[in-house]
């Protein structure tokens, strides 16, 4: 099945508030991310936040806004983009 064609909302979500996370890749703009053009880049893979709020998306969806701290940035991430940190 494709990621598109799951509905998450039917189970819990991943992620919990406060927890530390990882973007797997580099997110762009979509179009909904203020003060950038379409396309930009708003984060490298890799870079470090934490989840501070989970709202949903198309009736289908969590998005996860995380607040990527060294970065000065809350973005809107869905599950496949980030990934939880696990602390040694």
């Amino acid at each position: 099945m494709k990621v598109d064609e799951i509905i998450e909302l039917d189970g819990p979500p991943a992620f919990e508030l406060e927890e530390k996370v990882r973007v797997r890749k580099v997110v762009r703009n979509d179009g909904t991310f203020p003060g950038m053009n379409r396309g930009d880049i708003i984060l490298k893979g890799g870079e470090v936040g934490y989840i501070c709020g989970i709202g949903t998306f198309l009736q289908k969806f969590y998005i996860y806004s995380v607040h990527f701290i060294k970065e000065g940035k809350i973005v809107g991430c869905r599950r496949n983009e980030i990934e939880l940190v696990e602390e040694n």
